[in-house]
């Protein structure tokens, strides 16, 4: 039954596992035979193993020892309280390989997967995506045409469809339905709050192997790896730039579009990134952020501030300082 190898001493003949430990070796061979030695006393229920009846236990004694900090509900096994813990953290761990759709749970995900196995009968003559209803392909081309039907009756903004339409008057409103349960802080949409749970959250299961930082979830390591890496997938058609992240191609392809969509309230001047307009609103707020560490004036932008600091250094190379 066993044979020697590295560190791992005992194989399994059947499916050429290995183990550390001959009793280990043992235990897993009972899934192969189909041998559960382990009896519960209260409903006859055989486990393969001891510490599977241990667990089984619980749903006789009402035994909940794994507490959720946040909400203080409690869970007979730990793997339920992690999964319960996605609630709070707003983590969707399961992809959907087609449409790149986030999940919270495997399940839900086999439920959607069934979505793309149904016929859809309906299909874009623009970019060949189908659909299961003809209203959804409806609403798909206005992305092509630009048709945007619904519109603020405040600010007179338009939108593709009625559901932006509601989330965008919440601006207007001030309506923030979604209440965080740790700290009630109020939000305007669900990604603001999942975002947000997340610090309440500190559990970051995944690691990157080179510089040891963790991430809260594995898409956001696979995007991180990409530094490691160098490799940009995203690529500009119009000037083959490329580009480590899709969100940096969108906001390079503003260049190429002249597209400014973050606006100054007060003097409506346009930008193309929300960092331009942060810095611009400091010439409204008086605020200045940037100080000089040898005669403390200080600076609306960085950059002033650099090029300040060339007075005292007399046109050295100046080292960025800690502010």
């Amino acid at each position: 039954m066993t044979e020697h190898y590295g560190d791992k001493l005992f194989k399994c003949e059947i499916c050429d596992k290995m183990f550390r430990y001959n009793g280990n070796l043992k235990v897993h061979m009972r899934m192969h035979a189909g041998d559960k030695p382990f009896k519960c006393e209260v409903c006859d229920k055989m486990f393969m193993q001891q510490s599977y009846l241990k667990l089984h236990m619980r749903i006789h004694t009402g035994d909940k020892p794994f507490k959720c900090d946040i909400c203080l509900k409690m869970f007979t096994q730990q793997s339920s309280l992690k999964s319960h813990m996605r609630i709070h953290c707003g983590d969707k761990p399961f992809k959907c390989e087609i449409c790149d759709k986030m999940f919270r749970y495997n399940d839900n995900l086999k439920v959607h997967m069934r979505m793309h196995a149904e016929d859809k009968k309906f299909k874009c003559e623009v970019c060949d995506k189908r659909f299961m209803q003809q209203s959804y392909l409806k609403i798909h081309m206005r992305i092509h045409t630009g048709d945007k039907p619904f519109k603020c009756d405040v600010c007179e903004k338009m939108f593709m469809q009625q559901s932006y339409l509601k989330i965008h008057m919440r601006i207007h409103t001030g309506d923030k339905p979604f209440k965080c349960d740790v700290c009630e802080e109020m939000f305007m949409q669900q990604n603001n709050l999942q975002s947000h749970m997340r610090i309440h959250c500190v559990d970051k299961p995944f690691k990157c192997e080179i510089c040891d930082k963790m991430f809260k979830h594995n898409h956001v390591l696979k995007d991180h790896m990409r530094i490691h890496t160098g490799d940009k997938p995203f690529k500009c058609e119009i000037c083959d730039k490329m580009f480590r992240h899709n969100n940096a191609l969108k906001v390079h392809m503003r260049i190429h579009t002249g597209d400014k969509p973050f606006k100054c309230e007060i003097c409506d001047q346009m930008f193309r990134h929300q960092n331009l307009l942060k810095n611009h609103m400091r010439k409204h707020t008086g605020i200045k952020p940037f100080k000089c560490e040898i005669c403390e004036e200080m600076f609306i932008q960085e950059s002033t501030l650099l090029s300040h600091m060339r007075m005292h250094t007399r046109d050295k190379p100046i080292q960025m300082l800690n502010l």
